[in-house]
């Protein structure tokens, strides 16, 4: 049997996962990856992480269970973020496969997000800098605020694919333009 640990991710909601090894049964292990997964997504959803080095993961709450000193091997967090990129939420930043940029939201869902906010706020036909989207006064409530540069401009680019917006160069960097 395995071990069992709890955390708490948003409202105190406790989640209980396997921790000590990944299973050897195919059916059980494809249930405990999409349990783990989830609770990478979820955990990185509320600490809004966007980068992951798998070393400092190892020592992260969801991998490493201090009270009873117990954590999961760097060989297999690696086959959960392996896991995750196949399901497109990660993408590996070097080939040893040890820093990722994670996705807990796709570039298109944040596009979606971030085009609502403008037509609600009748901002269509206007252009931004994308430090403005990002992280001006007028996004501070939204989702999005605080997103970080490489994950803002896929979804925009997601967003100009629909025609719903174009990436402009501006004399300081990058703008938008949204349709």
């Amino acid at each position: 049997m395995s071990e069992y640990f709890y955390i708490g991710i948003a409202n105190k909601a406790a989640v209980c996962f396997p921790l000590r090894k990944l299973q050897p049964n195919v059916d059980t292990r494809q249930k405990q990856l999409a349990a783990w997964c989830s609770l990478v997504l979820s955990y990185c959803r509320h600490q809004k992480l966007y980068t992951l080095d798998v070393l400092e993961a190892q020592e992260s709450p969801v991998f490493n269970n201090k009270k009873i000193e117990r954590k999961l091997s760097v060989e297999a967090i690696q086959v959960v973020f392996e896991e995750l990129r196949k399901k497109g939420n990660l993408e590996w930043l070097d080939k040893n496969k040890s820093r990722c940029l994670i996705m807990w939201r796709r570039p298109e869902e944040w596009g979606k997000l971030i085009y609502q906010w403008v037509s609600k706020n009748g901002m269509v036909n206007s252009v931004f800098t994308l430090y403005e989207l990002a992280n001006g006064d007028d996004t501070e409530k939204e989702e999005f605020h605080g997103l970080e540069d490489w994950m803002l401009l896929r979804s925009l680019q997601a967003l100009q694919a629909e025609g719903k917006a174009e990436i402009i160069t501006m004399d300081d960097g990058k703008g938008v333009k949204f349709f």
